[in-house]
């Protein structure tokens, strides 16, 4: 009862006009940006987390999280239309979204996807609300062995699960990340490492300028590389945008597995949207009865799909708050837009700021109301945003690329390390390389460090407490079973002792 009560405090809080006025404004252009294939939500975030120095903290936590849930579900516009996910967040709501356009239901179609989206971000915020809170205590025991291992395991996980190809991408990418964070003064000693001479290398490498060229610059060099989608122009006579409520209460079983599952998997460090969407949408379909339809066209598969993508938005947050530790990578930026404006997460927040869960709450609320506001009322007019062609929008994002870099502490060597990062993330991307456990490595290796360091100074330089201790000793067998039951020989030798040991036909 306390927990409802303090979420209706903070929810009547953020009733006032200039609230719902940034809510308003941010909400839709998180629903554009998101609709735009090639601009991402962590794009989008990273670029607004720029342009928020100005406001007071939770005015900008506000802005930020809107602009995040706009953005997850503004991809599900071009998803449908064109069949280019406007984020990767979107890509399974393609296969039954544009068949349906194609069929001349594209407006239904993107009317049951803001139904979906509306019903998971609910359904998140609500475990969020229960979760977020023990979650924060429990980790109130962890000292500095802990959070080392917590530092390694959410790069092993996001390096693992964001990988489009091998694991062992995704760990490089989350090894150069800690090279990177390595850079510059040390936390304790503020000792000079690997500075290569540079006076301006001193301060370390900008998390801002590091994180708008990975997934800024770069996703505007990825996306003049990419395929322009053909619009969905069919129409037929009955379509509709406002869902029909038999559909919803025929698949309020979907809807609710869908939202359990995407919480769940925004939960987990490092997976993302895209996982939660695609493990919503084939756990749908296993238990279907309409199987056959999925891909197709189908109602219940598009449901599902935006259903467990949203539902990320607010399970990523839960770790991201409690242990700081992303559960996406737009939670990513989430963290480090939390520390410039002076909030720290992690297992103290219950203690600095015992609110801030509720608050956070109850702004993922207000987003979710202009989300369906927006997405029922200007279907037909996101339509038309998705018509901008390529050569108009990128040299603008590439601007506020720059803008958004130099605002933080006005240094030219800023701007050059954005385009450095953007450069190599748009190399990697062509190698299929994750971004995530870069930027993840960037954010989690001053922890790693200064938890390394702590813990041996604390042991007099031995490290069985790192092995000993009992939730170190478990996140430091889960991290080895995690690596090694991705390993193809590994994976190999399982498999012939199944098949030895396995059944045998008589």
């Amino acid at each position: 009862m306390s927990a409802l009560g303090d979420l209706g405090a903070a929810l009547i809080a953020l009733l006032t006009p200039t609230m719902i006025f940034h809510a308003a404004w941010s909400t839709l252009l998180g629903i554009i940006i998101g609709s735009l294939p090639g601009l991402t939500a962590t794009m989008g975030v990273a670029l607004m987390t720029t342009l928020t120095y100005s406001l007071d903290s939770t005015t900008a936590i506000l802005v930020l999280l809107c602009m995040y849930v706009g953005a997850i579900y503004g991809g599900s516009r071009s998803a449908i239309l064109l069949n280019i996910p406007g984020t990767p967040a979107s890509a399974a709501t393609s296969l039954d979204g544009y068949p349906l356009a194609q069929r001349g239901r594209a407006g239904y179609a993107m009317g049951l996807a803001t139904a979906g989206s509306m019903m998971g971000t609910l359904a998140g915020i609500a475990l969020l609300v229960m979760i977020a809170p023990p979650l924060a205590e429990a980790a109130l025991n962890f000292g500095s062995f802990e959070f080392f291992w917590l530092a390694v395991f959410g790069i092993v996980i996001s390096g693992q699960l964001t990988a489009d190809t091998t694991p062992i991408k995704g760990y490089i990418a989350g090894i150069l990340g800690l090279m990177a964070a390595m850079v510059g003064s040390e936390g304790i000693h503020a000792h000079v490492r690997f500075s290569m001479g540079f006076s301006d290398l001193n301060a370390g490498i900008g998390l801002i300028p590091a994180m708008v060229g990975a997934f800024g610059f770069a996703e505007v060099l990825n996306a003049m590389w990419g395929r322009a989608g053909v619009l969905a122009t069919v129409k037929d006579k009955s379509d509709r945008i406002l869902p029909e409520l038999r559909d919803l209460w025929r698949y309020k079983v979907t809807a609710l597995r869908s939202g359990i599952i995407g919480t769940l998997v925004g939960i987990v460090p490092g997976v993302g949207e895209d996982i939660g969407a695609w493990a919503s949408y084939v756990a749908a379909r296993r238990s279907s009865k309409e199987a056959h339809l999925y891909g197709k066209g189908s109602y219940e598969g598009l449901l599902a799909a935006e259903t467990g993508n949203s539902a990320v938005v607010p399970g990523s947050l839960i770790p991201a708050i409690t242990l700081a530790v992303p559960g996406s990578a737009s939670s990513a930026v989430l963290i480090a837009a939390l520390f410039i404006h002076g909030i720290r997460p992690g297992p103290l927040i219950m203690i600095e700021q015992p609110q801030f869960i509720s608050s956070v709450a109850a702004m993922l609320i207000l987003a979710t109301v202009f989300m369906g506001f927006y997405g029922l009322t200007l279907t037909r007019a996101f339509v038309q945003v998705l018509r901008v062609p390529y050569s108009y929008l990128m040299p603008v994002v590439f601007v506020l690329c720059v803008i958004g870099t130099y605002a933080l502490s006005q240094r030219v060597f800023d701007i050059w390390i954005m385009v450095g990062f953007g450069l190599a993330g748009f190399v990697l991307r062509q190698m299929k390389y994750p971004m995530a456990p870069l930027v993840l490595g960037i954010i989690l290796g001053d922890l790693l460090d200064k938890s390394l360091r702590r813990g041996l100074t604390l042991s007099d330089g031995d490290l069985t407490p790192f092995f000993t201790r009992p939730v170190s000793a478990a996140f430091a067998i889960l991290i080895a079973v995690s690596i090694l039951a991705n390993l193809s020989f590994v994976r190999r030798w399982l498999a012939s002792m199944i098949a030895r040991w396995g059944p045998r036909d008589a």
